[in-house]
């Protein structure tokens, strides 16, 4: 057998990084700042050295994974909702119920399948054009939330201010958090409160250290509701009635 290529073992590097950071998203969700390493290499079906080899501690484990889901963050505002991908399969440490994410029953052959697609997807076509754009965006933002534990923790950690980084990785990560999550999100709401006719015109409209304000109260009552969803494995279903829930 030939030696592997240096792009192979960088693909394989990459691989490797970004299994581990996902299974270190997934226990943060149960075991909050009382993880270790052995219960990330048992999450990604790893052996405990392999896990070492790439991070020999937790700090620098979740300073990688919040800056690798900020770096996915952005950009997610401008995705229509009917576009967003459907729950993928539940790992082994989420239950899902008999119905499946979108709770339809399962189909006996492939052209029941076929037909419960499609009806899911009309389903999810036509709910999008009765959401407002706030609304629609958190939905949006909880299913990405059910799809990517890590972006969840990003702005769980986000509202309690990276207190689980030290200040010289904190301030850093804060400061790009508002500008690619804050920032956009505050200049929906402005935009829908405009649209509403609640933003008074002229010199009267909220400064902008308010609506970040406004947006971070908004993001913290997302992540409190998204909760227990996403410890039951059905964020992804309930993301709309946690929507309603807030009257976004």
């Amino acid at each position: 057998m030939s030696p592997r290529t240096k792009e192979q073992n960088e693909e394989i590097r990459l691989r490797r990084l970004a299994q581990i950071r996902k299974a270190a998203a997934d226990v943060f969700l149960n075991k909050g700042p009382l993880l270790e390493i052995r219960d990330v290499a048992v999450q990604a079906g790893l052996g405990y050295g392999t896990v070492y080899h790439y991070y020999s501690n937790k700090g620098n484990l979740l300073h990688d994974l919040l800056w690798d889901a900020l770096e996915r963050a952005g950009g997610w505002l401008e995705t229509p909702l009917e576009a967003q991908p459907k729950a993928p399969p539940a790992s082994a440490s989420e239950k899902t119920p008999a119905g499946g994410h979108f709770g339809l029953a399962a189909a006996a052959d492939t052209g029941n399948s076929a037909v419960a697609d499609s009806q899911s997807g009309s389903r999810e076509t036509a709910a999008a054009t009765e959401l407002g754009p706030v609304a629609a965006a958190g939905v949006r933002l909880l299913q990405l939330w059910a799809e990517d534990h890590a972006l969840y923790l990003l702005h769980k950690l986000a509202g309690e201010g990276f207190a689980s980084l030290p200040e010289g990785r904190s301030a850093p990560l804060s400061a790009a958090f508002r500008r690619e999550v804050l920032a956009p999100l505050a200049a929906l709401l402005e935009t829908d409160r405009a649209a509403d006719g609640t933003t008074a015109s002229g010199g009267n409209a909220a400064e902008p250290p308010y609506r970040l304000q406004r947006t971070e109260m908004l993001l913290a009552a997302l992540v409190g509701c998204a909760s227990l969803s996403l410890r039951r494995g059905k964020l992804h279903e309930e993301a709309r009635d946690i929507v309603r829930f807030l009257k976004l």
